[in-house]
């Protein structure tokens, strides 16, 4: 209920006026039954933008600190997570990250609409990454389809490091579902799972047409912290 309140009443009609958000394939978004959103990743306002256009709820997996913070600001960031239907999730790795998956599946098996972003954090420069084959082990296990959503612009209104958006105009492209059906009961395979993670991220790059690097962006996160100077 909070969620519909927020959606249509309080957030979104806000939303939507100022940046005018636009949506190209929505019909390719199932009415009904269990899916997952496969999306890139350009900015924190990705998870606001996607559930506002699309008439079915998302759950998108966030990093936990985003429930823990303390104070006025901790609250407020809580409770719009929340009610934007995100869940947190440990990043942390080894029994954390089984953790996670369990919350995905768990969401896939109401039949929901689970958002996920393969490349595993926000692109530092606009490219897209390579992707974690955790969505490929969540496809397959929970036997639903993958849709590939690629987000426009985000970058440009909030890029990383902002906190308040600039005004400008965004949008989303939906492609059609991709069907993983014929690896049923290969979620165990981690070449089948590298395939199907791979197939996943070269549907996102032919739809939004973005330059693709075969790293992770973690990697390359970590490459440009290395490369600050080292303050005096």
């Amino acid at each position: 209920m909070f969620y519909w309140l927020m959606k249509y009443i309080v957030i979104g009609p806000v939303l939507k006026a100022i940046f005018r958000p636009w949506i190209v394939g929505r019909r390719n978004i199932p009415v009904q039954g269990g899916a997952i959103l496969a999306s890139n990743h350009l900015s924190f306002a990705d998870s606001i933008f996607l559930p506002l256009m699309i008439d079915r709820p998302v759950s998108f997996l966030a990093k936990s600190d985003y429930f823990t913070g303390r104070g006025i600001k901790g609250w407020a960031t809580r409770v719009f997570f929340k009610a934007t239907g995100q869940l947190p999730i440990d990043r942390s790795g080894g029994k954390a990250s089984e953790a996670s998956l369990n919350t995905g599946l768990s969401v896939l098996a109401r039949e929901d609409l689970l958002g996920i972003y393969p490349e595993g954090t926000r692109s530092p420069d606009g490219k897209l990454y390579r992707g974690r084959v955790g969505i490929a082990r969540m496809a397959l296990e929970a036997r639903v389809p993958v849709v590939p959503v690629v987000m426009v612009d985000t970058d440009e209104i909030m890029p990383i490091g902002r906190r308040v958006p600039r005004i400008g105009r965004v949008g989303i492209v939906i492609g059609e579902p991709l069907d993983f059906s014929r690896f049923a009961g290969l979620e165990g395979d981690r070449y089948v799972l590298r395939s199907v993670t791979d197939e996943i991220m070269v549907a996102l790059q032919r739809l939004g047409e973005q330059e693709y690097e075969d790293v992770y962006a973690s990697t390359v996160k970590d490459r440009l912290v290395a490369a600050r100077p080292a303050r005096g």
